[in-house]
């Protein structure tokens, strides 16, 4: 697992960025996996400078990590409004190529499946765009994923609902209760892994993840089987790696 550090998480999303717009730049036409939550907005903030400055990514394809079950798509938290508020518009994404889970269907397990069969027919992920749970959830992937797993519904652990509440008014009773996400499996097919994580509330994970054992416990710790896979930190978030998992210099 590479790993670039910097100070701060603005300078994560610079570097995060960088490594996004060299990785696609030379596609005809990349397909990009895209996360939502707070650990990779400074990377989609500094990813539209790049795309205001000449980065075209219109012919990109992008596909959501996950979708809340039982939400309206039209309910700004919903993902469908996350991903077209934050990621869709912002970085020139042609709609109808920008793919999240269908999440309000009536038969979400037949969704998960039609949405496994998409991402195998667009080629499979270029560059999966990540971060991580304080819980080390990786998508909505839960302590007790299995790492061959597949895009499925989940049940959300407790600190999730709890975390996630910041985005529902700080109240965890309108949070969903269960998602559909990509699996473990799905997400260790990308052929690239950029995993954004900042602050002191992600260190332990990030620590368990680089330096700890392969876990179900902790699914993050499943990405030191990729071969491709680089972490991008702030201070904060590197705060608990041990110096072996450094690296000798922090980029600005």
């Amino acid at each position: 697992m590479r790993i670039l550090l910097s100070p701060d998480a603005a300078g994560a999303g610079e570097i995060a960025a960088a490594l996004v717009a060299e990785s696609v730049g030379g596609r005809p036409a990349p397909v990009l996996g895209v996360a939502t939550g707070s650990s990779p907005q400074p990377l989609y903030r500094a990813l539209t400078a790049r795309v205001r400055a000449g980065l075209d990514l219109s012919r990109a394809a992008a596909f959501a990590l996950d979708e809340y079950v039982g939400l309206p798509v039209g309910h700004p938290e919903s993902y469908h409004s996350v991903i077209a508020r934050e990621v869709t518009g912002p970085l020139g994404l042609d709609p109808a190529r920008v793919h999240v889970p269908e999440g309000d269907s009536a038969d979400p397990a037949e969704a998960a499946a039609r949405y496994e069969a998409a991402i195998a027919a667009a080629g499979g992920v270029d560059l999966q765009i990540l971060g991580i749970g304080a819980n080390g959830h990786i998508g909505f992937n839960e302590p007790g994923s299995a790492v061959d797993s597949r895009t499925r519904v989940v049940e959300l652990a407790p600190r999730t609902v709890a975390d996630n509440s910041r985005f529902f008014d700080g109240d965890a009773g309108r949070v969903p209760t269960h998602a559909l996400t990509q699996g473990i499996g799905t997400i260790l097919d990308a052929r690239e892994i950029v995993l954004v994580a900042w602050g002191e509330s992600k260190a332990d994970a990030v620590a368990r993840a680089v330096e700890g054992p392969q876990t179900a416990d902790l699914p993050a710790s499943f990405l030191q089987r990729h071969a491709h896979v680089t972490l991008v930190l702030d201070a904060a978030a590197a705060s608990r790696l041990g110096p072996a998992s450094l690296p000798m210099e922090v980029t600005r």
